[in-house]
């Protein structure tokens, strides 16, 4: 397995480069709906401590997923956060290591445990861990949402730990350019001891299943990039079009 080795002078390097030339040259936008730092409990509407640890579980249906939440928290969130990611694709960006990433090998038992422990520890010392439970890139209209136990196991382990489910939407609309809608839900606080892996495995499953048909519904129902009120994580970036009807009204003045 490897170990994620963050380092704070190339993250700050990496996240200018990450927003200003890799996601605003290829997103007109990228915006965030609702918080990635849980603040109520919506069982009794009690406050949330903002030490406890934190799963977001999310969607995988583009490479650039890592890129858009690794900017979404470095952006809004208070958190340390770290994501796990495929062995074969961390050996290809052994970068991704200094930026909170650390490895799961699937074909392997031995190193899906130790993936396993080492997420556990990073959740027992309060981190904040991003993971893809469906285990590999899927189309964003894939059905039914299936996870795999390892985030039951993950959650029984770490019984104080929150669930946050995030929903990515990509998509062209109005515009020539792909815009990014992301959505962090209500906070999942249970006594994860008390079900079974394979249970909060289906449970969460169907959850984030129906947020993303949610999420789907409402872009489509709108005809727009993103939900009302959303954040804006990147700075609007013109399509050809805009560039092109300003052009014209300078030539026509």
């Amino acid at each position: 397995m490897i170990r994620a080795v963050k380092s704070k002078p190339f993250n700050q390097i990496f996240s200018l480069y990450n927003h200003y030339y890799l996601l605003r040259r290829r997103f007109r936008s990228f915006t965030l709906s609702g918080s990635l730092d849980p603040q109520v409990d919506i069982r009794d509407n009690s406050p949330i401590d903002s030490t406890r640890p934190v799963i977001y579980f999310m969607n995988h249906s583009s490479w650039w997923d890592g890129l858009l939440l690794y900017h979404a928290a470095r952006q809004t969130s208070r958190g340390d956060h770290y994501v796990m990611m495929e062995e074969q694709q961390l050996q290809q960006y052994a970068f991704f290591r200094k930026l909170g990433a650390y490895s799961i090998n699937k074909e392997s038992a031995s190193g899906i445990r130790t993936s396993l422990q080492y997420t556990s520890e990073l959740l027992n010392s309060g981190k904040r861990v991003w993971i893809f439970p469906q285990g590999e890139i899927l189309h964003q209209e894939a059905r039914p949402i299936q996870f795999r136990p390892g985030i039951g196991l993950l959650l029984r382990r770490s019984p104080n730990a929150i669930a946050v489910p995030v929903t990515l939407c990509h998509g062209m609309v109005q515009h020539d350019l792909p815009e990014i809608s992301m959505w962090a839900g209500s906070p999942v606080v249970e006594d994860w001891k008390m079900w079974k892996s394979e249970e909060i495995a289906s449970r969460l499953g169907s959850l984030l299943e129906k947020q993303l048909d949610d999420h789907r519904s409402e872009l489509i129902r709108m005809g727009q990039g993103s939900l009302p009120d959303a954040l804006p994580l990147i700075r609007h970036v013109r399509s050809t079009s805009e560039k092109y009807d300003a052009a014209r009204k300078r030539v026509n003045r």
